[in-house]
């Protein structure tokens, strides 16, 4: 096996692993979120939350330059915000899991595929795979202060995913140049995806 190779199946073993975990939505009937605490932790819980945020933030890096890595983030967090606002005042829907999955999908292949694509289409992008996440915790949401404090502690914990995603591609670029580390998350991301549509 060659060490290019090696990172590639390593990512797709963890992706088949972690795929039954990763449907953090796993029937379109409400449930009750609360308090700042539950916001924070739930995008690290539900896995197709944490691969989607993760896998942009690992696109957002690939782009090489600071105004791609502020704006593409800053466009998710933003739409992210109105999906969660929308969602406050709706029920939830089956095709918003559909989009959170089918975002899964798109993140990963962006991310195996490496390419650049204008930073306006990449914000569009961005921005509809956010309205689908940040929806689909609105709709489970009863308005009022538990909603606010969800939200934001959702919003911050989505923020660090997103960096965090930026981050780790800098660094697998500066320290491990010869091996597709960010290329082969990519993969087990759509690898996961695939699972969970399968599941779903």
């Amino acid at each position: 096996m060659s060490r290019t190779s090696l990172p590639i199946l390593l990512f797709a073993l963890a992706a088949l692993l972690a795929a039954p975990l990763a449907l953090a939505h796993p029937h379109p009937h409400p449930h009750v979120h609360g308090g700042f605490g539950q916001g924070l932790l739930h995008p690290l819980l539900g896995l197709d939350h944490l691969l989607a945020m993760l896998g942009l933030g690992l696109w957002a890096g690939q782009q090489g330059d600071r105004r791609s890595a502020l704006l593409l983030p800053g466009a998710f967090l933003l739409a992210m915000l109105v999906g969660f606002g929308v969602g406050l005042a709706s029920a939830p829907m089956v095709a918003v899991e559909f989009g959170i999955l089918g975002s899964l999908l798109v993140v990963g292949g962006l991310v195996a595929w490496g390419g650049r694509l204008p930073l306006a289409t990449g914000m569009a992008l961005a921005a509809a795979f956010a309205l689908f996440h940040g929806h689909a915790h609105g709709a489970e949401m009863a308005a009022g202060l538990s909603g606010l404090s969800f939200g934001a502690g959702f919003l911050l914990a989505s923020a660090v995913l997103l960096a965090a995603g930026v981050g780790l591609e800098r660094l697998a670029r500066r320290q491990l140049p010869a091996l597709p580390l960010a290329r082969g998350a990519g993969v087990g991301i759509v690898l996961a995806g695939l699972v969970l549509v399968a599941l779903f």
